[in-house]
């Protein structure tokens, strides 16, 4: 029975996560600024290096920099000494360096500064361990296979410290035949596994491939190392093919590879872009379609692949093991498939406040969703903060069926109210519903509410809740319980909440009383505010209450400060006292005997001849020695006498 020949794309083919970001990062460089150039090719391949000098964005070397320009660092990344030198320049620079590669840069300065010589696996002439090298305090080394890295040994004494690193690209196999030869040399030697996990899984994609496959066909630039790397995994299974584009296919296949091809395998090295892998593909079906089926075997290569790979799409739930957190906040995951798994800081958690090393550890398995997949660059994006908060969702929507309170933290305000982030669900709260009428909502940031669920969207997976639907429920828990247990001549605390004209409100807890300036002081004031101020606690006692209407009246001023009191305590009848004229009538003068206490001296106890205006005699302010002489205990009245102090001689 005839077959078509089947072609095969691997997964894991096109641009890595670094090379992706450079890119992206050069691209929107472009929008915003003018006189960009790169330090190098931005990456392995003429088209995309084309594109952008057509863009006006040229790579330059080290000499070639101006000052003024904004200078790109690719994703292999750069010395400390080119650093400084394109500060001396005055190049403004942006750094697309890849997060694995800076990694190991901060390991190899790390290491060297304690005294360890690094050896690094690699290619001495690829930029990427030039950089690294640059970031090495003491002398470093490059091996690019097990014989040099015995030779390398050799020149070692044995007690001499070592760290061994490698290229992000290096290959895998190669490398684990280093680590097992260094384990038996020098068990002692520090071994960082530095190549990059998307490179790893490119190239073990590949090789899988390849064993399968009669030709293999690797997309990439001539100068790239990883796409060589990929090659020459793939050459050592069956024919393999390097081609730039799709052009140099026709020069490079025969009739005969694709009359003998049954299976034809397609990988990319990660600075490829996606539409030219694309273009193989497409060109490598044009021409298989002018070949004659041939006689299958009862082997079906694509379904074998596709047992070995896990299958994943768009917003399905994985598992993944957290491998990684890198100094950006990304957190990188393995999810049992050809993909290098990313969690952005903000699909983490909702809480933003949190660092990743809070909310994850290395080695946790923790539930995501996938957001994004990308064979060509071989990552998937995730998601741990959207399980979170369709998880959360739930026990949202049963915290408003059964109107129980949640608590959360206010992370952000916005227009028109606050964020709460409760159960991984971002809760929006409406101003009025989060401060009294003219709050601050930022009063509210990174504070721990309570609030109430008001409005579940579950299909929207948002929800509205509100913090005074809280305070209004302990309101009314309060009250109910005061008017319970509250009654006249009670002594509570409450808080002064506002001040009026006629007197001050205050907060019972979860009840306003009313102090009337008349029982706010014995002394006489123009206004409250002489006695209290908004925010004051305050002692008061309850005059009268009603629980129908709910009024509440109280009384600040205290019985032992009554002046009366006071007065009678201290003074009695026929005991002579200096007051302070504080009033002239036309039947006499009020004086002051103590604050809050006036006595009446009559006109005809100012002197011993007849007085005929009190003023001429007597002004208001002018302090006099008077006795009392009848104190009216009901009508709480006192009545003084100059005159009695006067000498009898002075009589007429």
């Amino acid at each position: 029975m005839l077959r078509e020949c089947k072609i095969f794309r691997a997964n894991t083919a096109g641009f890595c996560f670094g090379v992706d970001r450079a890119l992206k990062i050069v691209y929107n460089i472009l929008d915003n600024r003018n006189d960009v150039v790169t330090l190098g090719p931005i990456i392995h391949n003429r088209n995309v290096v084309d594109d952008l000098a057509a863009k006006g964005c040229k790579a330059v070397s080290l000499d070639e920099v101006r000052k003024g320009q904004t200078v790109v660092i690719r994703s292999h990344g750069v010395s400390r000494e080119v650093y400084k030198a394109l500060g001396c320049m005055g190049a403004s620079v942006v750094d697309a360096t890849c997060p694995f590669v800076e990694r190991i840069h901060k390991t190899a300065l790390e290491m060297t500064g304690k005294g360890f010589t690094v050896l690094i696996a690699g290619d001495a002439s690829h930029p990427e361990v030039e950089g690294i090298r640059g970031f090495c305090e003491t002398e470093s080394f490059v091996f690019a296979d097990i014989a040099e890295l015995e030779e390398l040994l050799k020149g070692f004494d044995a007690d001499a410290p070592l760290c061994v690193l490698s290229q992000t690209t290096f290959n895998k196999e190669m490398w684990e035949q280093c680590r097992k030869r260094l384990e038996t040399l020098r068990p002692d030697a520090r071994i960082f596994d530095t190549i990059c996990s998307a490179t790893a899984k490119r190239q073990e994609e590949a090789e899988q491939l390849s064993r399968k496959a009669d030709l293999m066909i690797i997309v990439g630039g001539r100068h790239s190392s990883n796409t060589h790397k990929l090659a020459q995994v793939c050459e050592k299974n069956c024919r393999t093919l390097l081609v730039e584009n799709a052009g140099e296919l026709k020069g490079l296949l025969t009739d005969e590879d694709l009359k003998r091809a049954r299976f034809i395998g397609i990988s990319a090295g990660a600075s490829t872009p996606g539409y030219i892998i694309e273009e193989v593909q497409q060109a490598m079906t044009e021409l298989n379609e002018n070949i004659n089926n041939v006689e299958e075997e009862d082997f079906n290569f694509a379904e074998e692949f596709e047992k070995t790979i896990k299958p994943i799409h768009k917003g399905m739930k994985v598992d993944g093991i957290v491998t990684q957190i890198n100094d950006n906040g990304e957190v990188i995951v393995d999810i049992g498939t050809k993909h290098t798994g990313y969690i952005s800081p903000s699909e983490l958690s909702d809480d933003q406040t949190k660092k990743p090393e809070e909310i994850v550890s290395v080695g946790d398995t923790i539930k995501l969703i996938v957001l994004q997949t990308s064979d060509e660059k071989g990552t998937v994006e995730l998601s741990k903060r959207r399980v979170d908060a369709a998880l959360g969702l739930e026990k949202i929507a049963e915290a408003k069926e059964n109107g129980t309170v949640l608590t959360g933290v206010v992370t952000n305000t916005v227009k028109g109210g606050v964020i709460v982030s409760s159960n991984g669900v971002r809760v929006f709260i409406p101003a009025s519903q989060a401060v009294p009428r003219g709050g601050d909502l930022e009063e509210l940031l990174k504070k721990t509410v309570d609030f109430k669920i008001l409005e579940v969207n579950e299909q929207r997976q948002k929800a509205v809740g509100s913090i005074r639907a809280v305070e209004r429920e302990a309101r009314d828990a309060a009250k109910a319980k005061f008017f319970e247990t509250a009654k006249a001549g009670d002594v509570i605390e409450g808080e002064v909440k506002s001040i009026t004209e006629y007197g001050v409100f205050v907060d019972l807890g979860g009840v306003d009383g009313l102090v009337r300036r008349m029982d706010l002081s014995w002394k006489r004031i123009k206004h409250p505010s002489e006695v209290v101020s908004i925010g004051d606690k305050i002692e008061v006692r309850i005059k009268e209450i009603d629980p129908e209407t709910g009024k509440v009246s109280l009384i600040y001023r205290k019985d032992d400060e009554n002046p009366w009191k006071v007065f009678t305590d201290n003074y009695s009848e026929g005991q002579d006292v200096a007051v302070k004229i504080v009033s002239i009538t036309s039947f006499g003068a009020f004086a002051q005997i103590i604050d809050g206490v006036d006595g009446l001296i009559h006109i005809s106890q100012i002197a011993n001849q007849r007085v005929d205006n009190v003023a001429d005699v007597l002004k208001v302010g002018q302090e006099v020695n008077v006795k009392i002489t009848e104190i009216d205990y009901d009508k709480k009245r006192i009545s003084l006498s100059i005159r009695a102090l006067l000498p009898a001689e002075d009589e007429e």
